[in-house]
């Protein structure tokens, strides 16, 4: 609770201090930002970035060995991508909903004619299926391709898994390193309080209130959907599968979300948003570490709402109307993407220009919306790395769940041996 004191106050604290210096201190600003908020926002961010890939490996080959069975794993599989696959669809449809009643490209003047941006090509499905084998695992690991290492790390633990006590050495070596990276990861959020302040006196000093004001309408659209999609759509999900107070759940993960927020990196967020969710949630390691690394690498339901309110705004701007075909072709193109761009950089805007493509849209309407889309970015990445850990917590529990019921069937069928036997 303290550290979560902090981190509120820092967020509240660097805002201020952002927002004043754009709007009455814009000469001094750029030496503040090079001499404080970068260095300050940049160790916080390299400190975290420096545990992640060491932390994904350790944590996901000592889960997929605790989980042992394959059968367990691929069932635990299949709910996880279940989970994200289902809240990115809503995610996007309420995103497209919202902007269909407010209108933000209705309000204003917005002018294509000087916007530029030159989409790049994103890999299709079947090459990010492809490429999630990795051919040097080294290469892998210095690249820090997510993909690629959670795929290696799921068959490091599956070999540990099957050999048992003839590989104990090494697993020994490898639940020694998780709890080595968990033991920094405490260190590191010590300096939180500090690195949240830097990053966020930073970002809105740059992005400034002219670009907030202009954007304004498009702005509340998001950030109305992202909260909607949080305290309803996880909300909901969290009272039906673990019948937990959401709330308290969201108050838990705050820490988590704070950092989400300031960073814009659900994968340096990772650190911080497992070491919660396995101390504090009372998720197993098995699963936290299985679910949480891949969500931060494909659960993407903030972009989604970014793109399906970006997709009707530029529609708006331009004068087009999309039919209720092309609307659910955004929606499906939004949710395969989510996953089809997963070890991408920049993969948010790779996804919309693919979505504008399929519309028929200019690409070229992302111009617009990029001068206040790193203001956005920091919300929806806090509502990413929510959505990861609220799954894992479901998945925890309805694996809970099914454990009692297995281990009452069992009882109950010895019960009625004995007194078969009896009798």
């Amino acid at each position: 609770m303290k550290l979560t004191k902090q981190i509120i106050f820092a967020l509240i604290f660097g805002a201020i201090v952002g927002l004043f210096m754009n709007l009455y201190a814009d000469n001094m600003f750029p030496y503040v930002n090079k001499f404080v908020f970068t260095p300050l926002g940049t160790i916080f961010l390299n400190l975290i970035k420096m545990l992640v890939v060491p932390l994904v490996f350790f944590s996901i080959v000592l889960g997929t060995a605790g989980l042992g069975d394959p059968k367990k794993l691929g069932r635990i599989g299949l709910k996880t991508i279940s989970f994200f696959l289902i809240t990115t669809s809503i995610a996007i449809s309420l995103g497209i909903g919202l902007a269909y009643v407010l209108k933000p490209g209705k309000v204003g003047e917005f002018d294509l004619a000087n916007a530029e941006f030159s989409a790049k090509q994103a890999p299709s499905m079947i090459d990010t299926l492809l490429n999630m084998i990795p051919t040097n695992p080294v290469q892998s690991f210095v690249e820090g391709n997510m993909l690629q290492i959670i795929v290696f790390s799921i068959f490091i633990g599956l070999a540990l898994s099957y050999l048992g006590k003839k590989a104990n050495i090494v697993y020994r070596f490898v639940e020694q390193g998780n709890e080595i990276m968990m033991f920094l990861v405490n260190m590191v959020m010590k300096f939180a309080p500090l690195g949240t302040f830097g990053l966020i006196a930073k970002a809105i000093g740059e992005q400034g209130f002219d670009a907030i004001q202009a954007m304004g309408v498009y702005m509340i659209v998001i950030i109305i959907a992202l909260f909607l999609h949080l305290f309803v759509t996880y909300g909901t999900s969290i009272f039906l599968f673990t019948k937990q107070n959401p709330f308290n759940v969201f108050k838990t993960l705050f820490p988590a979300m704070g950092v989400a927020f300031s960073t814009s990196s659900s994968s340096a967020t990772l650190p911080v948003s497992m070491n919660i969710a396995q101390k504090k949630l009372n998720v197993p390691k098995s699963i936290s570490s299985f679910v949480q690394p891949l969500g931060a690498t494909i659960n993407m339901d903030g972009t989604a709402i970014m793109q399906g309110v970006a997709t009707i705004f530029i529609a708006q701007v331009v004068g087009s109307d999309l039919s209720m075909g092309q609307l659910l072709a955004v929606v499906l193109t939004a949710v395969l993407a989510s996953i089809g761009t997963a070890s991408v950089p920049s993969a948010g805007l790779i996804m919309l220009a693919m979505v504008l493509q399929t519309v028929n849209l200019p690409v070229e309407g992302i111009a617009l919306i990029i001068g206040i889309d790193r203001l956005l970015d920091m919300t929806r990445t806090a509502v990413n790395v929510t959505g990861d850990a609220v799954c894992a917590l479901i998945v925890s529990e309805t694996e809970r769940a099914r454990e009692e019921k297995r281990a009452e069937k069992i009882y109950n069928e010895e019960l009625y041996e004995q007194k078969s036997v009896s009798l």
